[in-house]
């Protein structure tokens, strides 16, 4: 049995980082249409998938760090102890990490572009940007000024020039470099 994982939210200069670990049969995976990396589908895509995975009862396992813990850990760490935590509370034969690092946690095997390869990755990038979209709307109407829920926390042009507007909030990485 293969455990899935990608994350959402590491490069982002507000919100949370989320990384999800998905164990299950390709045979259940088969029934879900349009299984492909998160950043070629469409948000209701996205989200009518992950709600098919709930109710379909697939395993994951999720893990977030909010801002906070990203600038005191730093996000490499954040990304460790996540690989850490997802392992400990998945039981599968390997892990298969989306990427080019495993971040030194050892039986992670990694696979660029594992996304479009690998089901399980494929529903973990979904459930993790799932999840990520969710929190940025929520807090587009706490901070209506960064525009989060259009830009995700991610560091666009104009969030960039949000952030020099309005200075950095509670919700920014401030260990981030935001030029």
């Amino acid at each position: 049995m293969i455990c899935g994982i990608d994350e959402a939210g590491r490069g982002c200069l507000a919100g949370s980082l989320f990384v999800c670990g998905v164990v299950c049969e390709d045979l259940i995976l088969d029934k879900i249409e349009n299984l492909t990396d998160s950043k070629k589908l469409t948000r209701i895509k996205r989200d009518n998938i992950y709600n098919i995975a709930m109710k379909l009862e697939i395993k994951h396992f999720v893990v977030s760090f909010n801002a906070n813990k990203i600038d005191l850990n730093g996000i490499s760490k954040c990304m460790r102890n996540a690989l850490i935590k997802i392992k400990s509370n998945l039981f599968a034969n390997k892990y298969i990490f989306d990427g080019n690092t495993n971040f030194k946690v050892n039986g992670i095997e990694c696979l660029v572009k594992g996304d479009n390869l690998i089901k399980q990755i494929s529903l973990a990038s979904i459930i993790a940007k799932s999840l990520k979209d969710k929190e940025s709307d929520e807090l587009d109407k706490i901070y209506p000024q960064y525009k989060l829920a259009k830009n995700k926390g991610y560091g666009t042009k104009e969030h960039i020039e949000l952030i020099k507007i309005h200075s950095l909030s509670q919700i920014h990485r401030k260990s981030f470099n935001i030029r």
